[in-house]
């Protein structure tokens, strides 16, 4: 049984909480923050289909979305200052989650690992999928800003200010159109989105 632990570790997803410089109104885990960036993924994926002319996969997106924090359950959540501060840092960061997406992947039967492997971890062969990926993942970042703001929480002002550049930096029209038709609906209250 030992070698068969993969879903049993993406079930351990729950315990680790993210945003832990922050003081924050609610915790928030990589369980919750993953399924939202696989709900903005595939989103995204259909606005570029619908709206763009495109032909994404955008269950591929979802898929990837949900596991794309997964090597943080042996990792933990590295803050984004620390994680970034220093390029020696961001590389011996990287070199930690290629360990860790080895010991996910040695919870599955050989036959299942291909499979897997590409979904935990961005890949050159799908570049451009993990474009909208990391994209689902800073409006989701921007949405955790929003709400705790919205709770009267000025500590995410300044995160939230500079996440928001990097999303306009992106350049990317399905995320742009998101931004602008689907995030204000985040800052109505439950009676007023009625």
């Amino acid at each position: 049984m030992k070698d068969n632990h993969f879903f049993a570790m993406m079930a351990r997803m729950k315990y680790i909480n993210r945003w832990g410089l922050m003081r924050n109104t609610f915790n928030g885990n990589i369980c919750e923050h993953s399924l939202e960036v696989a709900m903005i993924a595939h989103a995204l994926g259909v606005i570029n289909n619908v709206f763009f002319g495109g032909h994404i996969n955008a269950e591929r997106l979802a898929l990837m979305g949900m596991y794309h924090d997964s090597t943080e359950i042996s990792t933990g959540d590295m803050p984004t200052p620390i994680k970034y501060y220093s390029p020696q840092i961001r590389d011996a960061y990287k070199d930690v989650e290629v360990i860790a997406k080895e010991q996910l992947l040695s919870g599955l039967p050989e036959a299942m690992r291909e499979v897997y492997s590409s979904i935990l971890a961005d890949t050159e062969q799908e570049k451009e999928l993990w474009r909208y990926v990391k994209a689902a993942d800073k409006i989701s970042a921007y949405i955790k800003c929003i709400e705790e703001q919205h709770m009267g929480n000025r500590d995410f002002e300044k995160a939230g200010e500079s996440i928001r550049q990097i999303i306009d930096d992106m350049h990317m029209p399905e995320a742009d159109y998101f931004m602008v038709n689907f995030l204000p609906a985040y800052m109505l209250t439950l009676d007023d989105s009625r």
